[in-house]
C-alpha cells in the first residue's frame, strides 16, 4: 500500500515517455490518471474492451477483486492499496495531476476535484479556495471546515494515523503530537499534546481556508491529492466507530451497506455528486478475496468482472484467454525487502550489504515472475530524478556469491535461523521462496523459514516493530518524485519507516530537496539521499512491476492509472 510530487521540465520528459510506453504497450486500456486518493482531471475516458459489438450503457453492477482491506477509515489511516481502492471510490481529491507538466491541477481544469484555485506568492502560505456544490454522501455541505477538522484529526499524534507524516510540514503539527521523557513506559502518549488544532490552518470563510507550512515547499499543491488530504463531515466526529465501518465521503459512489468483513465491500452511486464524469455503474461490489488465484478462477467462470492483477503464473494464458479485455503496462510500483534494523542482527550494513549481492534478481524474475524486472535502486528508473546505478554496486540484477560472502564475513557472519516474512494470497510465495533458496547457496545460511499472513495481520506487525527478519513490501507512489520513494519510507519517524532506519545525512538531504526554490533545484538533493542508502542498504530493491489485469465481458473502460488505481467511476456496464 498505500500508503506521495516532484517535477516540472524534468519530469515532464520522463513522464511523457513513460505514459507513451503505457500507450504502447496495452492491448486494451490506458494508463494515466490519479494516484491511491486522487485522478488526474486531464485523462479522457476511453473504451478500453469489453463485449464484441457491445455498446456501453449506463447503469448495471459489476464486481472488482481486493484483498482484505486493513481499515477505511478515517482516510488519513488508509495507506494501503486494499483499503485505497474503496476510497478512491467514496471520495473525491482536492486536486488532480496533469503528468505532462507535472502540476497540480485545478477549477475547471480538474472537474473531478474539489478546489477551484490555489495560490500561493512564497511556496510557503497557501490559499485554498474550494468549488461550491459539493456535499459529502448525508447531505452535509463540504466546506473548508470540513478540510481543516480532517487534517487536524489526520495529524493528531494520539489518534496515530498511518498518513499522518503528510501533515509534518505544516506549521503546529509538532505541537499535536505526543511526548514520551521514558522509553521504558508502555503508554504510548504519556504527556498529552499541547494542541488538538495545526496553528497552520486557519478557516477564512464556507469555501477558503490557508496553510502555512513551516519551510517553503514547490510541490505541496500537487501533494494534496493523496487520500489523506481528503475532507471529513461531522459524522464522523460524532461516531467514528461507526463511520468505519460505512464511511460517508465525497466522492463518485457511497456505501450501500456496511463492510462485510472477508466477503465484499459495496458501493452505489451517489446521484448528488458534483463531479465529472458522473459515475457509471449503479453498483460496484469489492469482492474480498484471501488468495488471487481464487478471484483468478472466478474471473475466468464469468463470477467476477475486474482485475487488476493477474496471477504471475497466468499471465500468458490470460493474454490468450482474454485478447482485448486483458491490460498489460510499465507501472511505478516496486518490491523490496526491508531489514529490521532496530533488531542487532541487522544493524550492521555490510550484513544487508552481503544479503543483497546473494540474490539474484534477474533469474527470479525470469523463471519465477515474468512480470517483474529487477529493480537497480531505490526509486524505479521510470521516475523523474532516479538513480540508475544498481545501488553503487549493491544490488546488481545478478548475484555476486563471492563479494556476498566477503560482505557477510566482514560483518561477523550469521548464526542461528533466519525467517522471511511476507503477506499470503497475493503471489509472493514463489520469489520468496528463490530468495531463500539463493541466500542458502551463496551465504551457507541454511536454516530459513518462512513466515507469511493475510496483509491484515501482516501490517499490523510491520507498524509495530515485531517483524524478525527481512520482509517483503511494495510500494505504489504517492506522486511521481523520488521524495515519495524515499522520505516515506526511510526519514527517521516516518510513518511507514517500518525497517527502523535512521541517519541524521539522509534525513538532511531530504530536507535541502524538500526547502528547494523549485522542483529542478530539488532533484541534486534527492539524488544525495538516495545515494546515502545505496551505502547503508536499510533494505534491498528488488523488483520493478508490471499491471496485468483483465476482465469480463460484461464491462468496458477499464484503464489502471500511473499508481495502479482503476478508474472505477468510468467502468461501464455493456449488458
Amino acid at each position: 500500500m498505500t500508503l506521495r510530487i516532484r517535477g516540472r521540465r524534468w519530469a515532464t520528459l520522463a513522464l511523457m515517455l513513460a505514459l507513451a510506453m503505457i500507450a504502447a504497450a496495452c492491448s486494451g486500456g490506458g494508463g494515466g490518471e490519479g494516484e491511491g486518493g486522487g485522478e488526474a482531471a486531464t485523462s479522457e475516458s476511453a473504451d478500453a474492451g469489453g463485449s464484441e459489438g457491445g455498446e456501453a450503457a449506463q447503469g448495471g453492477e459489476f464486481s472488482v477483486y481486493i484483498g482484505e482491506p486493513e481499515l477505511l477509515s478515517p482516510p488519513s489511516n488508509v495507506t494501503e492499496s486494499n483499503g485505497g481502492e474503496v476510497i478512491n471510490a467514496l471520495y473525491a481529491p482536492l486536486v488532480g495531476i496533469d503528468f505532462e507538466s507535472s502540476e497540480a491541477l485545478y477549477g475547471e481544469d480538474a472537474p473531478a476535484a474539489v478546489a477551484e484555485s490555489i495560490e500561493t506568492e512564497d511556496n510557503q502560505t497557501f490559499t485554498i479556495t474550494l468549488k461550491e456544490g459539493w456535499t459529502f454522501h448525508n447531505g452535509e455541505p463540504v466546506n473548508a471546515q470540513s478540510y481543516v477538522d480532517a487534517w487536524n484529526y489526520g495529524a493528531y499524534g494520539p489518534n496515530a494515523n498511518n498518513g499522518a507524516y503528510f501533515f509534518a510540514n505544516i506549521a503546529g503539527y509538532e505541537d499535536l503530537q505526543c511526548t514520551d521523557d521514558n522509553p521504558d513506559d508502555d503508554d504510548d502518549c504519556p504527556t498529552p499534546p499541547a494542541s488538538e488544532e495545526m496553528s497552520g490552518l486557519t478557516v477564512v470563510d464556507e469555501q477558503t481556508f490557508t496553510v502555512e507550512l513551516t519551510e517553503p515547499f514547490s510541490i505541496f499543491p500537487i501533494t494534496l491529492q493523496y487520500s489523506s488530504f481528503n475532507p471529513l463531515p461531522a459524522a464522523f466526529f460524532d461516531d467514528p466507530e461507526a463511520y468505519a465501518e460505512e464511511p460517508i465521503g465525497n466522492g463518485p459512489y457511497q456505501m450501500a451497506e456496511p463492510w462485510a468483513r472477508g466477503q465484499y465491500i459495496r458501493v452505489e452511486r451517489f446521484e448528488d455528486y458534483a463531479g465529472e464524469p458522473a459515475p457509471s455503474a449503479d453498483a460496484v461490489e469489492f469482492r474480498i478475496y484471501e488468495e488471487i488465484d481464487t478471484a483468478y478462477n472466478d474471473l475466468l467462470a464469468g463470477n467476477l468482472d475486474v482485475m487488476d492483477q493477474v496471477p504471475s503464473a497466468q499471465i500468458d494464458a490470460a493474454e490468450a484467454e482474454f485478447g482485448e479485455n486483458f491490460l498489460r503496462q510499465p507501472s511505478a510500483t516496486i518490491q523490496f525487502l526491508g531489514f529490521p534494523t532496530y533488531d542487532p542482527r541487522f544493524s550492521n550494513p555490510d550484513l544487508r550489504r552481503a544479503f543483497s549481492l546473494a540474490i539474484d534478481r534477474a533469474s527470479i524474475a525470469q523463471a519465477v515472475r515474468p512480470d517483474f524486472a529487477p529493480l537497480g535502486g531505490f526509486v524505479p528508473e521510470i521516475t523523474p530524478g532516479a538513480l540508475d546505478n544498481e545501488c553503487d554496486g549493491n544490488c546488481p540484477a545478478e548475484a555476486n556469491p563471492e563479494e556476498a560472502r566477503a560482505a557477510l564475513e566482514a560483518a561477523g557472519g550469521w548464526e542461528g535461523p533466519l525467517v522471511l516474512w511476507f503477506n499470503s494470497g497475493a503471489d509472493h510465495d514463489a520469489w520468496i521462496e528463490a530468495v531463500g533458496n539463493q541466500i542458502r547457496d551463496n551465504l551457507g545460511i541454511q536454516d530459513i523459514t518462512f513466515e507469511q499472513l493475510q496483509f491484515a495481520e501482516y501490517l499490523p506487525l510491520l507498524e509495530g516493530q515485531q517483524i524478525t527478519g527481512p520482509y517483503r513490501l511494495g510500494w505504489i507512489p504517492d506522486y511521481p518524485s523520488p521524495h515519495t520513494y524515499l522520505d516515506s519510507l526511510y526519514s527517521t519517524g516516518a510513518s511507514s519507516n517500518y525497517t527502523g532506519y535512521a541517519n541524521p545525512e539522509f534525513d538532511a538531504a531530504i530536507a535541502e530537496g524538500e526547502a528547494a526554490d523549485s522542483p529542478e533545484a530539488s532533484v541534486e538533493s534527492f539524488q544525495e539521499a538516495e545515494s546515502i542508502l545505496n551505502a547503508d542498504m536499510p533494505a534491498i530493491p528488488m523488483f520493478s512491476a508490471e499491471n496485468t489485469g483483465a476482465w469480463s465481458e460484461r464491462v468496458s473502460g477499464v484503464e489502471i492509472d500511473f499508481f495502479d488505481e482503476l478508474n472505477i467511476a468510468e467502468i461501464q456496464v455493456t449488458e
